[in-house]
């Protein structure tokens, strides 16, 4: 029995913070989703491009890239590229995307023109995605922004260092006043506590104080500091691939079931 969703969910992982863990989630939530058997597209809608270098893309085969699809110069199955995890395609960024706030100001629905080049998937039949996953930039931008209104839910990373939480302050309200003006369907995911480290005093009281205020928001799984997920992207490869066994695979994969857990 096929137990995928009937129609490809859109997740958004964001944080205006940077160093924090969202591309590292968005390349191995991808994978962990990949290989528990769901068809996934990755959107780097950052312009650093780390998570189309991550999966091994340099720059030079990034042809058509998310850019050309928000400026409606190329269709979405143009821009999807296979990547060495079987089920987990990539639309690839370059610094192009750096100047969108400028070049997509006089765009009519410019907060929107994610959600149609992403509509542009469903072409794709049976090889439709069960997830697309957009892997947002460090800020609260028209990139992001488009990100949210496309998305049906947000995964938040969130770093176990002092401030975490208030850090979260902006990003609740952007996602407050998205939901009244433009999406009123976004939820949160779950936010993902990463850069773990149980021997820190630090990182436990910042989980305590987590789950405390944000209650079941906040994912079982925490995310460890752990030396092959640093090195993973280095050999353009998620984590999963490079090393199945050590701390950072377990955690993602263990985040994927969870993720997979809320699929209704």
């Amino acid at each position: 029995m096929d137990n995928r969703p009937a129609a490809a969910k859109i997740i958004a992982i964001a944080n205006q913070k940077g160093g924090v863990g969202k591309t590292t989630t968005a390349i191995n939530l991808g994978a962990a989703l990949a290989k528990a058997g769901r068809r996934v597209v990755l959107v780097d809608l950052d312009p650093q491009g780390n998570a189309s270098t991550g999966l091994g893309l340099t720059a030079d085969l990034r042809r058509a890239t998310i850019y050309d699809l928000l400026l409606g110069e190329a269709e979405a199955t143009e821009t999807l590229h296979d990547t060495s995890v079987p089920s987990l395609k990539l639309v690839p960024a370059t610094t192009d995307l750096s100047s969108a706030d400028v070049d997509l100001l006089s765009s009519e629905g410019r907060s929107r023109l994610l959600s149609r080049a992403i509509a542009g998937l469903a072409r794709l039949g049976d090889n439709a995605p069960d997830y697309v996953l957009i892997d947002c930039p460090p800020a609260l931008n028209i990139l992001t922004v488009n990100a949210m209104v496309a998305a049906h839910s947000v995964i938040v990373p969130l770093q176990s260092e002092f401030f975490a939480l208030e850090g979260l302050s902006q990003l609740m309200l952007t996602l407050r006043e998205i939901r009244q003006t433009a999406n009123p369907e976004l939820r949160i995911e779950g936010i993902v506590l990463t850069m773990y480290d149980r021997r820190n005093n630090l990182s436990q009281q910042v989980e305590e104080d987590a789950r405390q205020t944000l209650g079941d928001l906040v994912f079982r799984t925490v995310v460890p500091r752990n030396v092959r997920l640093s090195e993973a992207p280095s050999h353009a490869m998620p984590v999963l691939d490079y090393d199945p066994t050590c701390a950072g695979s377990k955690a993602y994969a263990d985040l994927a079931q969870e993720v997979l857990e809320r699929e209704g």
